[in-house]
């Protein structure tokens, strides 16, 4: 009997063993930026490795090193990230490259239609060539350029008066750019509640992306187009047109005039440094940071309010948001396209958008209350009708740095006109498609 005991107690701890490595086999590592939906993502997963016994690791990190860090990753073959959400801007490459797996046939194969989701998502995030049906991420978090004002501000009496005496209408948020810069210009060095406070925080950040996402919620809103829907990579006369030039010129302005100082390299969380510290009566910003400014102890609640990026000649919106993918050097792929899987399912969807996630999912967009489940819901829905992006060319990252470039020469530096900026804009960027073999 003591040599059972002995036998059996041996043959327990072999499968202990045996089982604790199962285990640490059954484990992804899912790459992401590092901010609120982020943590809200880790959240909702845990009901994943519940359902699935997987657990899941998470690689957030911060905007400024994002694109930096995860594209390196990627062109280096990397195995640390076995899913990944990248920018939609990341699409051509990643699928040109072989970064990530295509997914038609697991979407098949598991029920998964792409018509179940947002149309424009599934343009931004998912296909490439652009329109094609050809998938190589599911929609995760849909995400556009809106804006965020000091509603309480807006509301008192004696503004409301002078602005009206002023301008002949009520101080509530713009219809138009024009009617913004109004706004921005009312408040610019006044005093409130004993603090000197100024009009808006616009992105001007020139390191990876900002200032661009920023000078194109002007540009798309002025009818911009960057090359000739007839005749692809055709971009003169379109990305350096009248409407473009004006939009760009515009924005320059408004930097100039209404801005707090030293916001020269501002992007996402300057602008909500500057508007949660009480600086700013607006800022532009994702919309994926409207929860977390709508619990915010010092800014949220009644105090603040949410409006669509205005139009001037058509409606537009920034587009921002992400897909996920999983990564083709993974050596857990059947894993990864679990957890696609599990994410895609419309329940889940549902409890994403309840978490601080933007579903794309139409289950969660299309039901009759979600206009009316957070103050900014209505307003999303309407930013992602008419969204616009950047180019997601496989070199776009050239196409950006140029951009990022000439228009912080002009906007920040006070580096010639506005149409010098694009006009050398167009130059830079047809040097880059000739020596990518498309003109």
């Amino acid at each position: 009997m003591r040599h059972l005991r002995t036998t059996l107690a041996a043959a327990a701890l072999s499968l202990a063993a045996t089982t604790g490595a199962q285990a640490q086999d059954k484990e992804l590592t899912l790459c992401w930026a590092a901010w609120d939906p982020a943590n809200a993502l880790a959240e909702l997963s845990k009901d994943f490795t519940a359902q699935s016994g997987i657990q899941m690791k998470f690689e957030f990190v911060p905007w400024t090193n994002f694109a930096d860090r995860f594209i390196n990753e990627l062109n280096s073959g990397g195995k640390l990230c076995d899913l990944l959400i990248g920018d939609s801007q990341w699409i051509g490459g990643s699928a040109t490259y072989g970064h990530y797996i295509k997914l038609n046939d697991f979407f098949d194969k598991e029920g998964i239609s792409m018509d179940d989701f947002l149309p424009a998502t599934v343009y931004a995030y998912s296909t490439w060539p652009k329109g094609t049906p050809n998938y190589w991420a599911l929609p995760a978090m849909g995400d556009a350029l809106g804006w965020v004002y000091r509603k309480d501000w807006f509301a008192r009496p004696e503004l409301q008066a002078e602005f009206k005496e002023k301008h002949g209408r009520d101080l509530a948020p713009p219809n138009n750019w024009n009617e913004l810069k109004d706004i921005a210009e009312f408040f610019q060095g006044r005093e409130i509640d004993g603090k000197k406070i100024y009009g808006a925080g616009i992105y001007t950040e020139r390191g990876s992306e900002g200032i661009t996402m920023g000078v194109t919620a002007a540009m798309y809103a002025w009818g911009m187009e960057y090359d000739n829907p007839e005749t692809p990579y055709e971009m003169d006369g379109y990305v350096n047109g009248p409407a473009a030039a004006e939009a760009l010129e515009f924005y320059k302005g408004l930097y100039d005039c209404c801005t707090p100082p030293g916001h020269s390299d501002a992007y996402m969380v300057a602008n909500l440094d500057a508007y949660k510290s009480g600086q700013v009566a607006m800022q532009m910003n994702w919309f994926a940071f409207f929860p977390g400014i709508a619990k915010d102890e010092d800014v949220g609640g009644d105090k603040s309010g949410f409006f669509v990026n205005p139009p001037q000649n058509v409606e537009a919106s920034t587009l921002g948001g992400q897909g996920i993918s999983v990564v083709s050097y993974s050596d857990k792929q059947e894993e990864a396209l679990q957890y696609i899987k599990w994410f895609a399912d419309p329940e889940v969807q549902k409890k994403w958008w309840s978490l601080g996630g933007y579903s794309c999912h139409k289950a969660v967009l299309e039901d009759p209350g979600f206009a009316d489940s957070a103050p900014f819901a209505a307003d999303f829905l309407e930013a992602m009708s008419h969204v616009q992006d950047f180019w997601q060319e496989p070199t776009y990252a050239e196409l950006l740095q140029s951009m990022q470039k000439r228009v912080h020469d002009y906007v920040v530096a006070d580096k010639g006109t506005a149409q010098e900026a694009l006009d050398k804009l167009v130059d830079d960027w047809t040097e880059v498609f000739e020596d990518d073999g498309k003109i």
